[in-house]
């Protein structure tokens, strides 16, 4: 029976990360310290993932937002392939929230939402959870179609990898928060045609309760 590996990246540092929502404003880019998580990610993924014969990496997708397309684009190099763009990987639509600091978005009532019932959360002008949860999770279920018995790689964003692990975990929507995806982490589930196991979150590739970069 046929199942397929799907590795989850999320791109690396920007100059907002941890500042602000970014969401899908565009011109952001990785930060010095986002090119040098990239090219990590590339390194060790290209020596993590060269087979057995038949499991080789078949495609490497990414978000449409450049800081996605930034990150994938050493990992499939190093791989010999090219960087396809999928939007189901996108961020999650901000709406008027898009670009405001993380510190004034605390402050606000709302943002306990965000915290501990975002399964009933729409962001103003914007995306609710549940949407870009359903809006990931079919891109993924998609594209494994599209690649039984193979390996893939998704590089997207924190909300929507953790939405779709969640997802893979049984987990309801509204303890997705409780999930770490740090900038330049890798997980992983495996697809099988029972159920989605859930192998690897947030590996940075570092000491055992060290934080991510």
């Amino acid at each position: 029976m046929a199942s397929t590996l799907v590795i989850y990246v999320r791109h690396g540092a920007t100059p907002t990360t941890g500042k602000r929502l970014p969401g899908r404003a565009a011109g952001l880019h990785l930060s010095s310290s986002g090119r040098i998580q990239a090219e990590t990610l590339a390194n060790r993924l290209s020596k993590a993932l060269p087979g057995p014969p038949g499991r080789e990496v078949a495609a490497v997708y990414a978000s449409p937002m450049e800081r996605a397309r930034e990150t994938a684009a050493p990992i499939a190099r190093a791989l010999g392939l090219r960087v396809r763009t999928a939007k189901g990987l996108n961020e999650c639509e901000f709406g008027s929230w898009t670009g405001r600091r993380l510190s004034d978005l605390a402050k606000l009532k709302a943002w306990k939402t965000v915290q501990n019932q975002p399964s009933v959360f729409r962001f103003p002008g914007g995306e609710s959870f549940a949407e870009m949860q359903t809006r990931i999770t079919g891109q993924v279920t998609g594209l494994v179609s599209q690649h039984p018995d193979q390996t893939i790689i998704c590089v997207s964003h924190a909300d929507p990898i953790k939405a779709a692990l969640a997802s893979a975990l049984g987990t309801p929507l509204d303890l997705f928060q409780r999930i770490l995806i740090g900038p330049g982490s890798v997980s992983a589930v495996l697809h099988t045609p029972e159920h989605p196991i859930v192998l690897t979150v947030n590996s940075t590739g570092l000491p055992a309760g060290h934080a991510p970069l």
